[in-house]
This record gives structure tokens, sequence and C-alpha cells, in this order.
């Protein structure tokens, strides 16, 4: 049985709706961003903290879990400045509370969903693996201490992990049960799909004078079910013995820039935006795209859906729910 922690989030519940298809899952979530009913049915729910070890002994107790993917980390980059207890004690203290209780447990497979922000601000155009990780944010910092510590684990005590750093998750379930649903939100595709639909009077583009072909900051954007395609492609890595200390980038080794999501948001929807210039944010670099030219290598993954179908997926999920 896998264990997926954070399961009933964006990213986890998209990665438990694949995962079920072949695998028992149990997903441990205390819905404090999360949604109970984004989680697949054929997976076992139990309600429960990360930093709560009775929590984690209750589930490792009752189940043969042989796996853990943790997705359960706040993820806010301006929240974590304002606040970087917060952070420092979810996505660190409580990681190591998990830690404690699979090794316990001599559960020793980890799959760890990490950030591109563990790079700060690189300066590269296409970020490979071996950039240096300088986090700019208590964010990033966080999560760049775990996989630290999933190294020292590694060396001391055997565990197995692979570590997957990403940039901009966005799209939808082809099941149309699930999607993206931020409170607040700050992710630039639903923001403008929101918009799109009459719920925010405008977009505001952050900066036209950078150093990119329109101007615009460039992303990587990637599709959520790409995403889970690749944590489980990860997993499977560590049960069949490829893999037992492995870093990864997940992109699509392109990026598209403000504009260019704006234009495909419109020729997707058939809408036209209200589009408002405004100053640069501070700490914004020009570019930010990820090379996946090693987990390509390593594990045959590589990103399928274009900027079109993301924003297709999004659109249809949206529209759902409005």
């Amino acid at each position: 049985m896998i264990l997926v922690v954070g399961g009933a989030g964006y990213i986890g519940s998209h990665l438990v709706e694949e995962l079920v298809k072949t695998n028992e899952v149990v997903v441990l979530d205390n819905l404090s961003t999360g949604h109970q009913r984004a989680i697949d049915t054929r997976a076992v729910f139990v309600k429960g903290d990360l930093g709560n070890e009775a929590d984690l002994e209750a589930v490792f107790g009752s189940y043969p879990i042989k796996a853990v993917m943790h997705f359960a980390a706040n993820s806010l980059v301006g929240e974590s400045v304002v606040d970087p207890l917060k952070y420092y004690e979810n996505n660190v203290a409580s990681t190591l509370t998990l830690l404690k209780v699979m090794m316990k447990y001599d559960v020793k497979n980890f799959i760890f969903s990490s950030t591109a922000a563990t790079y700060g601000i690189p300066d590269v155009d296409i970020i490979s693996e071996d950039s240096p990780t300088v986090p700019i944010n208590p964010y990033g910092q966080s999560k760049l201490m775990v996989e630290n510590i999933l190294a020292d684990f590694a060396h001391a005590y055997d565990l197995r992990y692979v570590v997957l750093r990403y940039f901009n998750a966005a799209g939808a379930s082809a099941s149309g049960r699930i999607g993206e649903m931020h409170d607040p939100e700050t992710h630039l595709i639903p923001i403008i799909l929101q918009h799109l639909l009459g719920q925010r009077e405008q977009i505001s583009v952050f900066g036209d004078d950078y150093e990119t072909p329109d101007g615009t900051c460039i992303r990587d954007y990637i599709h959520v079910t790409d995403l889970a395609n690749a944590h489980i492609a990860a997993l499977e890595s560590l049960l069949n013995g490829q893999n037992k200390a492995a870093t990864y980038n997940l992109g699509n080794g392109l990026g598209y820039s403000v504009k260019e999501v704006i234009d495909m948001c419109e020729k997707v929807t058939g809408r036209k935006a209200n589009v408002v210039m405004a100053d640069r944010r501070a700490g914004d670099p020009a570019r930010l795209v990820a090379s996946a030219d090693k987990v390509h290598e390593a594990l045959g993954w590589k990103a399928e859906r274009d900027l079109e179908k993301i924003i297709a997926s999004a659109w249809a999920w949206h529209q759902s729910i409005e």
C-alpha cells in the first residue's frame, strides 16, 4: 500500500487519481488547504496531521505501507517571508516526524515533492539539476533543507528516495472531477480563466520590459497529470530497485511567456482579456525553465501535454464549477 501525505491537495489529488489505477492507496491529510471531495473514492482517507506522531502511528500501524509520497507542504512564497516559522515547522519539522515514524516501521521508499524555488534566481536559461541551489525565501529554503535531510537519511538509514523539483503545475484531470482550486489563488492560468469567467475585473502583468522575446516573464508550465505520472514513474524506480537516491527536474524545457499564456487562454476560451500593465515584482527572474533531460533518460518520462491542452483542461474544469 502507498501512503500519500497531502493527497487532498491540488497535485496530491491528481496523483492519487492516477495511482489508484494500479495500487492500493491511503491518503493522510489534515484538510487545511486540501478538499476531501478531491480524493478518489478508491483510496482510503485518514484525516490527520503530518506533524502529529500519533496520527502517523495510527496509519503505519494499521496499513502495510511500502512507500510514502509527500505533498503536504505550505507553498506560498510571500507567506513564507512574513511567517517563516509556519514553513519551517510544517515543511521541515513535520517531515522529520514523518521520516522518524517511517524508520520505526522500516518503510524505506520516499518520493518528495520539491520545487524549483530551491534554485533561487538562476543565471542560466535552462536549469539543470546541477545548477546551484541558492533559495531566496523560506519556502525554497525549507524544501532544500528536506532534500539535504533525505541525503543524510539515505547515508545513515538506507532510505531510498527520489526528489522531484518542478515549477508551475497547471491544468485539470481529464475526468473533469478535480482541478486547481486555491484560496487565495496566486497562479497565473486560473487567475486568467477566473477573469474570463467574469470573476475578476482584470489581469495584471507585472512588467513587460524583461529581456525576453515579448518583454514578459517566461515560466515553465506542466500539466498536473503529467506531473502525477512522473511521480508514479519515480515510485516504480524505487520499488524495482532502479533508484536509491535521485533528484530530477520536471518541466517542458521550453517555457511560455505571460503574454503567450494570456493569448492561449483567449484562443481556448474565445474571450478577450482586459490586461493591465503593472510594475515589476521584486525578485521575479526573467526566465525560469527546467531541463527535463535527466528524468527522460533515467525514467523515460517527458511532459506530453502542451500549453493549449493544459489550458483547455483547466477551462473545462473552471466552467464546471462556475
